[in-house]
């Protein structure tokens, strides 16, 4: 992943799960709240994207989207086995155990958050959800040559040997 912060990959989460499998699962938001907690993962994707970043260099990028979903189905429990299972499931979609982990999940919009951390709370596998932030991949074609660095001080300026007012450029 091309953040600049630390995403969980897939394999450190299964190991999570599979240590906790009876504790139920809660997601919590950047925010510090809680997705409610008769959540569900509807989908577990593999999405890969290609792109040219602004310097004109090709990336790709792959990653594990576990989507989250609720209705009224209030009585709904995720557990850390169930979710196991179905990653177990998406196996052969995944291809691999050493992708990033993202959510996705609606708060007014859908949005992705990377899974920053996974830890055991009060018999419950927590999510600690981060935000997503943009960048510029490719800074050293993009941004101006930094500017020459100055010796001018302004506290150690002489007013006094300043050409007088009204003769500047004359």
């Amino acid at each position: 992943m091309l953040n600049a912060f630390l995403i969980m990959k897939l394999h450190k989460l299964k190991i999570v799960l599979a240590q906790n499998p009876a504790a139920p699962v809660r997601f919590q938001l950047p925010s510090g709240d809680f997705v409610p907690v008769h959540a569900h993962v509807t989908e577990v994707a593999r999405i890969d994207k290609r792109f040219i970043d602004c310097g004109g260099t090709l990336r790709t990028d792959s990653l594990c989207r576990l989507q989250t979903w609720f209705a009224d189905d209030t009585d709904h429990r995720l557990t850390a086995g169930k979710l196991a299972k179905i990653l177990a499931l998406a196996e052969s979609v995944l291809l691999t155990d050493d992708l990033d982990v993202d959510v996705e999940h609606e708060v007014g919009y859908i949005t992705q958050f990377p899974l920053g951390s996974v830890a055991l709370t009060n018999n419950e596998v927590v999510l600690h959800l981060t935000e997503r932030h943009t960048a510029c991949l490719a800074m050293e074609k993009c941004l101006p040559p930094a500017a020459a660095r100055s010796e001018f001080n302004p506290l150690k300026f002489n007013f006094s040997d300043a050409p007088p007012a009204g003769k500047c450029g004359k």
